[in-house]
């Protein structure tokens, strides 16, 4: 009897109010804030596999496991000037398209859930209760243009999750100070010029001494990352943290970076 009623009330809500799934474009069959259908929502999965312990980036070879946890090449040569990064999953496929309706369509309640993704990622990072949660700034066209930052949008839905936490949002302690061009195309060496000098702390009495958690939706080579933890850094901050919704694996990355797709076939990230 329940098995019938529940098909019966899932026609009647086809019926009523047809709409597709914004993602696989197939017929949502109960009615939710969020387009997106069960199917699409049930493949966000986080990363698996092994993980370098400091930035995060999956790596493909036992060979990297030491006595101290796996470390990827780049941060065996030189330690980043974050602590840690972590992500909650891979960007592609349903997680890639989630945050796109969420960051261009402005699908609302996507943030909330890509808030909730965020949370499970930073769960295990070990922060300090009175860490400072500093989302990365965009350039104030590329703002005035797209609406709002979706790096302080998922910030804010995160802290939502827990209001007795003691960890802390500022939205203007971090600036761009000049705008950049896109990543999209650039070798890692040139994504690290491109963001040189593009980011200022406002105050940094309010950072020094302090532990802060950096956000973003994506993170591809983490060098808008690291250059937000450089300057938080010389302002004095105690160290620095990094979450992100996503993270472009290097299969991703290859094709983020190739020739053909440098000229739009993929928006780019940092």
């Amino acid at each position: 009897m329940k098995s019938a009623v529940k098909i019966t009330t899932a026609s009647l809500f086809s019926l009523l109010f047809p709409s597709d799934c914004r993602i696989c474009g197939s017929a949502l069959v109960h009615f939710a804030r969020l387009p997106v259908c069960e199917s699409c929502l049930a493949q966000l999965k986080p990363l698996d596999g092994v993980l370098c312990r400091i930035c995060g980036e999956k790596l493909f070879s036992s060979h990297v496991v030491g006595a101290e946890g796996p470390l990827c090449g780049l941060c065996r040569r030189a330690e980043p000037v974050f602590r840690r990064a972590t992500a909650y999953g891979a960007y592609e496929g349903a997680l890639r398209e989630l945050i796109h309706l969420f960051k261009y369509e402005r699908v609302q309640p996507a943030g909330l859930l890509l808030g909730r993704l965020l949370a499970q990622a930073a769960q295990n990072m070990q922060m300090p209760q009175q860490t400072l949660v500093v989302p990365v700034p965009l350039w104030s066209d590329r703002l005035r243009d797209r609406g709002f930052n979706q790096a302080e949008a998922i910030a804010k839905a995160f802290l939502r999750l827990d209001r007795h936490s003691s960890i802390q949002l500022d939205t203007s302690v971090l600036v761009r100070t000049r705008e950049t061009a896109s990543q999209t195309g650039l070798t890692r060496r040139q994504r690290r010029v491109n963001v040189r000098g593009a980011f200022a702390v406002t105050s940094p009495g309010r950072v020094k001494g302090r532990s802060v958690l950096i956000v973003d939706d994506v993170m591809t080579t983490g060098t808008t990352a690291a250059e937000c933890a450089r300057v938080l850094r010389r302002a004095g901050a105690k160290e620095v943290f990094v979450a992100t919704v996503a993270r472009a694996t290097r299969e991703v990355e290859r094709i983020m970076v190739s020739p053909v797709n440098a000229h739009g076939g993929i928006r780019g990230h940092a």
